[in-house]
């Protein structure tokens, strides 16, 4: 899904492998104002940043396949892109906030929508 540049909303990079745990991220975050942008593997995602100029958040699940993680994406964006606020999620890794890069948020698996408008908010 690309983002038309004119978008007034802000672009979120939902970033996780389990299809319907991505979809029910991107409703919640769609509901709470975000326009979104989905891709499920750190990989793909990488590809979707190199292209996507408004991207201006990512939301990564930490364990997916492929050549990195969730945190070694997040990593990585916060060293190529630091205007892009993290937060990052898992249903078996617990982080702290301190442990995220470049000031991100965690939140636990399963998530609701308040946490994550919280964690958007602080990041």
């Amino acid at each position: 899904m690309s983002v038309a540049p004119t978008t007034s909303l802000p672009v979120v990079l939902v970033v996780e492998d389990e299809a319907l745990v991505r979809m029910t991220a991107v409703d919640m975050l769609e509901d709470a104002g975000f326009a979104v942008v989905e891709a499920a593997t750190a990989d793909a995602a990488w590809t979707v940043l190199e292209t996507e100029p408004a991207i201006r958040a990512l939301f990564t699940d930490i364990e997916m396949p492929g050549s990195m993680n969730g945190l070694e994406l997040a990593s990585r964006v916060a060293e190529r892109w630091p205007h892009i606020r993290l937060v990052l999620t898992s249903g078996r890794a617990r982080l702290r906030d301190q442990d995220i890069p470049d000031s991100g948020q965690f939140v636990p698996k399963p998530y609701h929508p308040d946490q994550l408008r919280s964690a958007f908010a602080h990041a």
